[in-house]
């Protein structure tokens, strides 16, 4: 039975994530063939064909970091567990302001929140978890990589 209960808990932790980015898709996907597709970009941008798949590794990554904490022994989560909800919100909040609203400016303060969010769920999850705080390092990187993109759009349009 603990089995069956680990797996379940995996999988809404891995499904909690990847809602989010479900739910910011909504916003971002109509709007690239046609809004972002004539915008000016910055140097470095990635092919369109890349974002998805990075993201969803990231949010996979998410997903078992939240597993992580969950099922540790720690009795402290709930400060790990805002942390997370406050980046997993953001993260959203991004696409459907960038992309669903058209406001690269006001999408580079919503990543720059972000990125502190991210930072204080890392700070959180490695006082339960050091494995789950790693789990955050690449979503950091991309997210900083993102945040020069979003600066970029918003500077050149």
């Amino acid at each position: 039975m603990e089995i069956a209960k680990r797996i379940g808990q995996l999988i809404v932790s891995i499904g909690v994530s990847f809602a989010a980015g479900a739910l910011g898709s909504l916003a971002t996907v109509q709007n690239i063939p046609t809004w972002y597709a004539g915008l000016d970009k910055p140097p470095l941008l990635p092919p369109n064909e890349v974002f998805g798949p990075v993201w969803s590794v990231l949010y996979l990554m998410m997903g078992v970091a939240l597993f992580l904490v969950w099922t540790s022994d720690s009795k402290h989560k709930t400060k790990a567990y805002t942390a997370f909800f406050a980046q997993l919100v953001l993260n959203t909040l991004w696409s459907l302001v960038f992309f669903g609203l058209h406001l690269p400016w006001l999408g580079f303060v919503v990543i720059l929140l972000l990125i502190g969010t991210i930072i204080w769920t890392m700070y959180e999850f490695r006082k339960i978890s050091q494995s789950a705080m790693w789990l955050f390092v690449p979503y950091l990187a991309w997210v900083s990589f993102a945040t020069y993109l979003t600066i970029g759009v918003a500077i050149l349009n």
